[in-house]
């Protein structure tokens, strides 16, 4: 396989099961227009993914959802994690229609309306995974509980929190995944923006 900025040179599938592993040799335009020496990458494919900060305008609060995560297993704090809510887009899926599922699976919440945020790579150099990132509207005044799909294994505890109080825990390091990072810093950019659009009278 060949185009104007890689040639790819041979492509290995190493794993295919629930996730995929796959080992490319290629070289890719330089800079100068020339062509890089051949190198060797592994790259995970496990799909793309949507993530939603379930915002509350008229109480000020956030939905966050703590689960165990088993790649944070050996981390200072240990496998459970404060994030957002999140989920794998499936064929034939958008991921507005991602966000809408997994808030009612994940959260026991129905979000009203939806704000792109973002669509990033997670960690384009080992992986195709991109991330399209919501803010969307809430009732949180009844949000709570421990929720998730158990057929899926999971155990998820809701937390509603002032926003003051996510950015204070996110200040502290205590929220370290990088969706619930970039929602929460967003939202505390755009916060004034945000609640004049989801104003009480358009609730």
């Amino acid at each position: 396989m060949t185009n104007a900025e890689v040639e790819i040179l041979e492509k290995t599938v190493c794993f295919a099961g629930f996730f995929r592993l796959e080992r490319y040799r290629l070289r890719y335009r330089l800079f100068n227009g020339g062509w890089s020496r051949p190198v060797e990458r592994e790259l995970f494919e496990r799909g793309h993914a949507a993530a939603i900060l379930p915002y509350d305008p008229v109480r000020d609060e956030v939905i966050l959802i703590e689960q165990f995560r088993v790649g944070a297993m050996a981390a200072p704090g240990g496998g459970w994690l404060l994030e957002i809510v999140a989920g794998i887009i499936e064929a034939n899926e958008t991921a507005e229609e991602v966000v809408r599922r997994e808030s009612i699976e994940e959260a026991a919440c129905a979000i009203k309306d939806l704000i792109s945020v973002s669509d990033y790579f997670v960690s384009p150099g080992g992986t195709t995974e991109r991330i399209a990132l919501f803010c969307g509207r809430v009732d949180a005044t009844h949000a709570g509980g421990v929720h998730g799909v158990k057929e899926e294994g999971e155990d998820i505890k809701v937390h509603v929190v002032t926003l003051d109080a996510a950015l204070s825990l996110l200040e502290s390091g205590k929220i370290n995944s990088a969706s619930a990072i970039i929602a929460l810093q967003w939202l505390a950019l755009n916060r004034d923006h945000v609640r004049s659009l989801w104003s009480v009278g358009n609730f």
